[in-house]
């Protein structure tokens, strides 16, 4: 069984200004990490993730409770210590002047060498590694001010790394990034917990993909208390679908619906990849697809392109795309 690295004990996150009423977050937090695990940490706006991620980090203190790292008490290590096993990364935009990516990492360095910062042999090697880890070797060279969002933040995943620790807190890293850079910095994320035997944990707004990526959620509700487990044990037992009340979530398919009217009910006759992609068009304008009803779409091909026939109570009419499809059946249905 893999070892636990990081853990909680009756943890109580929130804070505790000098002249006004502290403020409590969540409460009665016990979460432990664990190596080679990939962790997402999900939960509705205003329900304290990154409250969670800073009070685990060492950022800010619990108001309650112990974190314990590697069976020490979190606040009782130094800063070289807990730079040592603890590596962070954050959404902020940090200005960087003009270093280049390879002196940002290098900075991951720091709980290792001497006062003049200097680095050795040993130091560059791992340096290399970490930007090699991340697949960034062409983006050594160039300056942090050069790269993209999505380039940018592999950089800082590297600099995290090359302080080889043994937990990695990733605070919504993939929040300025596009869909298909968000998946790579996931997958990169689960590559290096499994092969490093690192625990990962990181704060996402991606649902589906922390569906399909996590080894485990921490799930926090507004309302308490944070639920843990894999991500199929969560949506069975409905404490997904609970978390996030105010969007429609189907256990069926595992993904997100948006509440709508209904339009109406449509049969479908078809089979294959036309078929699933016609039902999600069907019912993301509002339509039921049911075995028997009124109106039917039919999928048929010509030529190897695919064509739509609408069977309704008026007649019949063939539509070359589903865009077209869709703006039929809608009239139909005010008519």
């Amino acid at each position: 069984m893999a070892a636990t690295i990081l853990q909680t004990r009756d943890l109580c996150i929130g804070y505790a200004p000098k002249r006004r009423p502290r403020v409590e977050v969540a409460a009665d937090i016990g979460v432990e990490l664990l190596k080679g695990e990939l962790v997402c940490l999900l939960g509705p706006n205003g329900a304290g993730k990154s409250t969670l991620m800073r009070t685990l980090a060492g950022l800010q203190k619990p108001l309650a409770g112990e974190v314990n790292l590697e069976g020490r008490d979190l606040h009782s290590l130094t800063e070289s210590e807990r730079a040592r096993l603890l590596g962070l990364v954050l959404t902020e935009r940090v200005d960087v002047g003009n270093l280049s990516a390879y002196a940002l990492v290098a900075l991951g360095r720091y709980p290792y060498t001497g006062w003049d910062g200097r680095l050795s042999a040993a130091d560059e090697e791992v340096v290399r590694w970490a930007i090699d880890a991340v697949g960034a070797r062409e983006l050594a060279a160039r300056s942090v001010g050069e790269l993209s969002d999505g380039e940018r933040q592999k950089v800082m995943i590297a600099r995290a790394l090359a302080q080889e620790p043994a937990v990695l807190l990733l605070d919504e890293p993939t929040a300025f990034l596009d869909l298909p850079r968000r998946v790579e910095i996931v997958q990169l994320l689960r590559r290096l917990a499994g092969a490093s035997d690192r625990a990962v944990l990181l704060s996402t707004h991606d649902l589906d993909l922390a569906l399909r990526c996590a080894d485990r959620l921490w799930l926090l509700p507004l309302d308490g208390p944070l639920q843990t487990g894999a991500p199929e044990d969560l949506v069975l037992s409905g404490a997904f679908q609970r978390a996030f009340a105010d969007v429609e979530f189907d256990p069926a398919i595992g993904s997100f619906q948006l509440a709508q009217e209904p339009e109406g009910a449509v049969g479908l006759v078809g089979e294959g990849l036309d078929a699933l992609w016609t039902a999600r068009a069907l019912e993301r304008a509002g339509f039921r697809v049911v075995e028997d009803a009124p109106m039917c779409v039919e999928i048929i091909h010509h030529d190897d392109d695919a064509a739509w026939r609408l069977h309704t109570a008026t007649g019949q009419r063939v539509c070359t795309t589903l865009y077209e499809l869709v703006k039929c059946l809608k009239l139909d249905a005010i008519d």
